[in-house]
């Protein structure tokens, strides 16, 4: 088939009066060719070449799909379908996404920069639903960013108590092998129970004081309607939602826990879009405070409990003995890193392994050890008489009567039935 330029020559020759010989020796086609040309009055039609399948063609659907059920970051949707044998750019399945998303307005931000080892953010965030003990509960996610080398910490909870808010802080400053000068927070009550408008004349959450005092950090609150502030780790909340959390399923708190960590150590890795640098390369500039320098911080939860008369207290559904002689005291259950202490006058007076689910006990032998032994020796005991008592009356009036008197209220002779 001729070309278009090719054919507008024929005819052009045509009309100027050249013969088909004449055109032939012009333009070498054959007299068949050209008669076919100059004959017709349409235009020709070619068809167009198939278009040949782009490297992500196949995966559209799917992460359409996806799409339509979560907000996906683009990051997480190329390593889905990369497992799937994708191998083509990133940037194609960026400005896919970009396309398929609901665009919305985005207000410009100041983006603050901070110097290593100055500050870290933190927030909490709900994330989820998941089983526990065949009970259906929230799931909460505590994240801590580094401000300079943005190394990421996230941890899953089902409180948000400022007790589990401080083991978090210190599971993380433990994972980051250190903690930075301060940190910045959104005014949760876990900080701060009174916000005034200046931070310093806040009033802060005494539990979360005593810690950020015992290890010297400074706490900073982000300005009131100012979130943005908090920049980084609303950043850490969004990426960790779309880039792990969402789409994925958890059997357990402690399942949760164990794919995070395979998540930290893939992200903390990677070139991070803002600094073009690897999070963990720059954790080695941080000038951190060492955590080691502090002794260590003891977080506890404690409960008000009374020991029953077959010497158990109750937590959480479980029992837990306890001695035998603390039988019906007040006692004070403590929680610390799995395990429950019981004190009874301030005194540790037994330690169990926290248990797991609910309607298990926690039974050592030894707190009922002399039990029956002194059961036994106060049923041998003599039994005692009691003292017999003498009732004195004293001298009573009574009043005397004719035994007419009776005989008339008696209806005179009676007699029973019998």
């Amino acid at each position: 088939m001729l070309k278009m330029e090719e054919v507008f020559l024929i005819k052009e020759f045509y009309a100027q009066g050249l013969s088909i010989r004449a055109i032939r020796r012009q333009t070498g086609h054959s007299r068949k060719v050209i008669s076919k040309y100059v004959n017709s009055n349409k235009a020709p039609s070619y068809k167009s070449r198939p278009k040949k399948p782009g490297k992500l063609d196949p995966y559209k659907e799917y992460i359409c799909g996806r799409l339509k059920e979560y907000p996906l970051s683009a990051i997480r949707l190329f390593e889905e379908i990369q497992e799937q044998g994708y191998k083509g750019s990133y940037s194609l399945v960026k400005r896919l996404v970009r396309k398929v998303k609901v665009t919305i307005g985005v207000k410009a931000v100041y983006r603050f920069e901070t110097e290593p080892g100055k500050q870290a953010q933190v927030d909490w965030s709900e994330v989820a639903m998941v089983k526990v003990d065949d009970r259906t509960r929230k799931l909460y996610c505590f994240n801590m960013v580094l401000g300079y080398s943005r190394m990421r910490y996230i941890e899953f909870t089902l409180k948000t108590d400022t007790g589990t808010f401080i083991q978090c802080h210190l599971n993380a400053f433990r994972y980051f092998g250190g903690y930075t000068h301060e940190v910045l927070y959104d005014n949760t009550k876990n900080v701060v129970i009174k916000r005034a408008l200046k931070a310093y004349d806040s009033t802060f959450n005494p539990l979360f004081e005593d810690f950020y005092r015992h290890y010297g950090f400074t706490p900073r609150l982000c300005r009131i309607a100012r979130a943005q502030t908090k920049g980084k780790v609303e950043n850490v909340v969004k990426y960790a939602k779309g880039n792990f959390i969402m789409g994925r399923e958890f059997d357990s708190l402690d399942d949760a826990n164990a794919q995070r960590w395979i998540w930290l150590k893939k992200v903390n890795s990677q070139v991070h879009g803002t600094t073009r640098e690897v999070p963990i390369e720059r954790l080695k500039d941080e000038r951190f405070n060492p955590i080691k320098n502090r002794s260590e911080y003891i977080v506890y939860q404690t409960a008000t409990r009374k020991v029953s008369r077959d010497c158990f207290i109750s937590y959480q559904a479980n029992q837990y003995s306890v001695p035998y002689s603390y039988a019906i005291r007040e006692a004070v259950v403590r929680i610390h890193a799995g395990k429950l202490e019981v004190l009874i006058n301030d005194k540790v007076v037994c330690k169990h392994e926290l248990l797991a689910g609910r309607g298990r006990v926690s039974r050592d032998r030894e707190h009922f050890k002399g039990l029956l032994k002194d059961i036994m020796e106060e049923g041998r005991k003599p039994y005692q008489k009691l003292p017999l008592m003498n009732f004195s009356g004293g001298d009573v009036q009574v009043e005397k009567r004719s035994l007419d008197v009776y005989e008339r209220l008696g209806g005179g002779n009676h007699e029973s039935g019998i």
